[in-house]
Order: structure tokens, then C-alpha cells, then sequence
């Protein structure tokens, strides 16, 4: 009832304010031409009333009058980097001055990598690879109000509709729980917040409270945001110690039904030898592997990726972003050393 009774509070205040600009002459009702579904708005505002106990005049006041519709997210999440090929898109995160960020990033924060990979067994450069992929070490968040992305995508972008109205969901709940105002916190086109840039539902599910002070907080709090890394993985079956991917050779014409399918290993190496494929260093036969082919300028480039890669591509469901990663991971260690 104490947690109802907070969540009833907050949306009251959102409603005043908004009552508030109103009467000053200042509203930030929806524009005419705003392309948000009101209907669709109030039928979730009445969700979540019925499912958590939410005001629904105040959820709906809050996502029609405190929340924008912003084309630019539009425009962002409908090309995406990971529509670039490979060789474009390895430029953006494989770069001299990310390597060596990255490098002071895991020497100032040695301490807390060494007890996150103790206790999840994800190594250091993999959750700094992770974090520079994503903020370039916590310097770069986003310049979207989370609350505008979610409800822009999810009110007036029909191919995720149902996926983003379930990421409002989950924002509304978690900033009640994490004591944040929903107004405030800033991410990435797609709802993607704090160092870790984690989707409202995965703060939700994987941040941990690392430090122990009581709160999971991503956005101002190392301890948590790297360990709440470590944690994601682990949570997705990361294999400490198991290798990653390895570059591949391919003896006579490729099998184009080796490279199709999900990012999931589908196969085992012992198959994929026996088709041809040939790694640098050898793999147990019964290894899960996928047969993965980059774009470079000069042609395919071919890399076996094995269950730990698939484990990265559940952070993002793209194969660039995890070779970017596991790249970006390996250079960064090749370095430091």
C-alpha cells in the first residue's frame, strides 16, 4: 500500500504541474500535427491503472502533456549504425582515442573490475568494451529525455508499438521504485539510460546495487553501473574463461545455409570443419559455434563465434556491435599490457 500510495502521489504531482502550465498560458498539450495515437495513449493510461494501481488521469496527463513527440528519434531509430557494413561501422568504435580511454577507464576503476569479474566471472575488458561502445565511458548518455523516446516510439512508431508501450511501462514503474522523476533522466533515442545504457526493463531485471548503499543507480554510481555489466552477462549464461570468436578460413565455396539463421550457434565445430571451416587455434568438437561473414572492402571476412558472443548480442541483438565489442575488448587489453 506504502508503494501504492507513492506512485499515486508522484502522478498527482505530474497532474498539478501540468494544471499549472495550463493556466499559465504555457501548455505542452500535443500539437495539431503531433502523429501520437490519443486513443492508444489513454488505453495504456487505463493499464496501467488497472494493472498497478496508477491514477490514470495523471499517467495519461503526464505522457500527452509532460512527454514530447520528437521526429529526430523517429528519424534515429530508423537508421540505425548497424545498418552501416562492417569496415564503417568498426571505424566508429575502433579508434585510437577509444582504446585509450578505455585503458584509463579500467585503471581508474581496476578495483571494482577485479571484484566484478571475482564474482560474475565476466572479464574487465569485456565490461569496458561494453561501457565505451556505449557511452565512450560514461561521457556520452544520450541527449533524449527517456519519457520523450518511449513515448514517441511508442505511441507513433507502429513497427514497435507494443515493444516500446512495454518500455514506458516498465519506466513508469522503475522511476517510482528508484525515486527519480520521470522527466528527468536523459538516454538514448531508443530509452537507453545511464553508463550501461540499459532499456528501462533490463534496470528492471539486471542493475544491481554493486556498492550496497542501499540503491541501483546507473547513472552517477560506478560501482553499480559496472557491476550491473557483469551481472547482465552472467544472467545470460556468460561462460567464464570460454572463448569469444576466432577468425575463420574457408576451404572451397561457402555454405550460404552456414551463415543463415539467428545469431544463436546452431552448429558445432566438428560440423563446421567438416564443411570446410578452419580456425587459428583449435576448438572442442562439440563446441556450439556460428559461421559469421563481415563485409570489409576487399570481401567477406569470416569469424566463428561461439555461445560468449551470442551472450553479447543479447546487450544488443546486432553481430557488428558484438565483434565491435570483443574488438574493442581485445585492442584495449593488447594495450594496456
Amino acid at each position: 500500500m506504502a508503494c501504492l500510495r507513492k506512485v499515486q502521489q508522484f502522478f498527482y504531482r505530474a497532474v498539478v504541474i501540468s494544471v499549472l502550465l495550463i493556466s499559465a498560458g504555457c501548455s505542452s498539450f500535443a500539437a495539431p500535427d503531433d502523429p501520437a495515437d490519443a486513443r492508444a495513449m489513454r488505453d495504456f493510461a487505463q493499464t496501467m491503472a488497472a494493472q498497478h494501481g496508477m491514477d490514470a488521469n495523471a499517467v495519461e496527463a503526464l505522457i500527452r502533456d509532460e512527454a514530447a513527440h520528437q521526429q529526430s528519434i523517429i528519424d534515429a531509430i530508423s537508421n540505425p549504425a548497424e545498418a552501416l557494413p562492417w569496415y564503417r561501422y568498426r571505424a566508429i568504435f575502433l579508434t585510437d582515442e577509444r582504446i585509450d580511454a578505455g585503458i584509463a577507464y579500467w585503471n581508474e576503476h581496476r578495483e571494482l573490475l577485479d571484484a566484478v569479474e571475482d564474482r560474475y566471472g565476466v572479464p574487465a575488458e569485456i565490461v569496458v568494451a561494453i561501457i565505451g561502445v556505449e557511452t565512450q565511458y560514461g561521457r556520452y548518455r544520450g541527449r533524449h529525455r527517456v519519457l520523450d523516446a518511449l513515448r514517441t516510439l511508442a505511441f507513433a512508431y507502429p513497427p514497435r508499438a507494443d515493444f516500446f508501450r512495454s518500455e514506458l511501462e516498465a519506466f513508469l514503474i522503475l522511476t517510482n521504485e528508484e525515486g527519480i522523476d520521470p522527466r528527468t533522466p536523459l538516454g538514448s533515442y531508443a530509452g537507453a539510460m545511464g553508463v550501461p545504457q540499459f532499456i528501462a526493463s533490463s534496470y528492471r531485471a539486471y542493475a544491481v546495487d554493486f556498492n550496497g548503499n542501499g540503491r541501483r543507480d546507473l547513472f552517477s554510481e560506478p560501482a553499480d553501473a559496472i557491476g550491473s555489466v557483469g551481472n547482465y552477462f552472467a544472467r545470460h549464461h556468460w561462460r567464464a574463461g570460454a572463448p569469444i570468436a576466432q577468425p575463420a578460413q574457408i576451404e572451397g565455396r561457402v555454405d550460404e545455409d552456414l551463415l543463415g539463421g539467428d545469431l544463436k550457434p546452431r552448429h558445432v565445430v566438428a560440423d563446421l570443419t567438416q564443411q570446410g571451416v578452419r580456425t587459428r587455434r583449435p576448438l572442442a568438437a562439440d563446441e556450439p559455434a556460428r559461421l559469421l561473414a563481415l563485409e570489409t572492402r576487399n570481401g567477406p571476412e569470416y569469424w566463428l563465434t561461439l555461445n560468449n558472443f551470442y551472450v553479447i548480442t543479447r546487450y544488443n541483438h546486432s553481430p557488428l556491435y558484438a565483434m565491435a565489442v570483443y574488438q574493442l575488448a581485445q585492442a584495449i587489453k593488447a594495450k594496456r599490457r
